[in-house]
């Protein structure tokens, strides 16, 4: 067997781990560069396992000085891993609390993991994620590496995705489509006979599916103007802020001067538009109506009052909470696969 020759610099998991006194399973992947199941699998049924990847973790195995936990010094982890976009101040405020809430009235603890709007390696995510050892996982963050969800569906971990869909989930999934919402706004704007409406949009996964489902019922509505120089559309960089609301309102102003209605990506944004709105004497919803999703706390309470997209994020935490400790602890999921769905809440500013 030949050796494995150290890396230049020694991984920051193995610098984790090591000041704990215990090289973990996942080290030993890490450096193999194999899945820790493999690792397991060489362990336990080695003939199981080609023989130039055992020698690969083995060499490992031998590098790192792993010494493999007998079962009696297995502790009872209970604990529940959440991979988020953004973790406070934002529309998943609701859900995280519910699911801390929901889970900790079964004695498990919630880790919570902020990954950004940006695009980042998920594979290293879920690497990151899964060294943590979790009982359960929940996932609300939209991943499109499929090697990182063969990864999910590989570790045997039970999973939960919420706030989004998936013809192809993980494993369970309580969650709503964001197509059919801008769809759904769409069709109000119509119904309240509005002719030029537009479209404030943030840029990361979801929103997009958002946006996708607005612009699309647009043109089935035959509600998009004609001619490029007449776009209903202002893209902003996710996360969105309130600032984004009043320069995309000034923006779309330019691109569609008969603009008679806005849905925005996000309350915040919405709130914008509301506030640049009152400063260019425009009136909310007589000159423009205003459309935001997501139902923050203070949407009753703008000028006028925000109509918005309510999701019940409570819901979805206490379902995604319910399912994981189930199927921990060893019971049947009844619907594991469940869409929320979602209300429009009407509110003067349209």
């Amino acid at each position: 067997m030949t050796g494995l020759k150290p890396p230049p610099t020694t991984p920051k998991s193995v610098r984790i781990r090591r000041s704990t006194g215990r090289v973990t399973l996942a080290d030993v992947a890490h450096i193999a560069n194999v899945s820790q199941q493999t690792i397991s699998r060489v362990m336990n049924a080695p003939n199981s396992v080609a023989l130039s990847t055992r020698n690969k973790v083995l060499a490992a195995v031998k590098l790192l000085g792993y010494l493999p936990l007998k079962t009696s010094e297995v502790k009872q982890q209970k604990l529940v891993a959440v991979l988020t976009p953004a973790i406070s101040g934002t529309i998943f405020d609701v859900l995280i609390q519910s699911l801390n809430t929901s889970l900790g009235l079964h004695d498990y603890q919630m880790m919570l993991n902020e990954s950004g709007y940006a695009a980042k390696d998920e594979d290293l995510l879920i690497e990151e994620l899964l060294q943590s050892q979790p009982d359960g996982i929940v996932l609300a963050r939209m991943l499109k590496s499929e090697s990182a969800l063969e990864t999910l569906r590989q570790s045997g971990i039970p999973v939960v995705e919420v706030w989004g869909t998936t013809p192809t989930p993980v494993d369970m999934l309580f969650s709503f489509s964001h197509e059919a919402i801008g769809d759904a706004v769409a069709h109000y704007f119509k119904a309240l006979g509005r002719t030029a409406p537009g479209l404030i949009s943030g840029d990361d996964p979801r929103t997009l599916l958002r946006a996708h489902g607005f612009l699309h019922a647009l043109k089935k509505l035959d509600l998009l103007p004609e001619g490029i120089d007449k776009s209903p559309v202002v893209w902003v960089t996710s996360p969105t802020s309130l600032g984004d609301g009043r320069t995309g309102l000034a923006q779309l102003l330019t691109q569609l001067p008969t603009l008679d209605s806005i849905f925005c990506s996000t309350d915040m944004v919405a709130m914008g538009v509301l506030i640049e709105a009152k400063s260019r004497g425009l009136k909310v919803p007589e000159d423009i109506a205003v459309f935001g999703f997501g139902d923050l706390p203070f949407t009753a309470d703008t000028d006028p009052p925000l109509s918005t997209v309510h999701v019940d994020s409570a819901a979805i935490g206490q379902r995604a909470a319910q399912a994981l400790i189930d199927r921990i602890e060893g019971r049947t999921v009844a619907r594991p696969i469940l869409d929320m769905g979602f209300n429009l809440i009407r509110r003067l500013s349209a």
